[in-house]
């Protein structure tokens, strides 16, 4: 498994909209695409425009085809609403969470 981190800055205005397209878009694409296991979501307390959404998927391999063959357009809405500053790909080692 792996997980892939995205760091977004969001206009205060645009927030909610994010969030709401975001959800849908993660949904959209754990459904859809193979090797997409979901994601979630956390929002900076020192800075409520730093925003953070973190992916698990199955493979590297899974999530380079994801964006390879041009099935990242799910997530343009959210290019729309928020600057992504950056994308950090991690191997996850265990997880307890339920």
């Amino acid at each position: 498994m792996i997980r892939i981190l995205y760091n977004w800055n969001v206009a205060p205005e645009k927030l909610e909209l994010f969030i709401e397209t975001w959800k849908k878009t993660t949904n959209k694409i754990h459904k859809e695409v193979k090797g997409a296991r979901g994601s979630f979501m956390v929002q900076s307390d020192n800075d409520p425009t730093a925003i953070k959404t973190m992916a698990r998927w199955d493979s590297l391999d899974d999530w380079k085809k994801f964006w390879h063959e041009g099935n990242h357009s799910q997530m343009g809405f959210m290019h729309d609403l928020g600057e992504r500053v950056s994308v950090e790909i991690f191997r996850e080692i265990d997880d307890f969470t339920s």
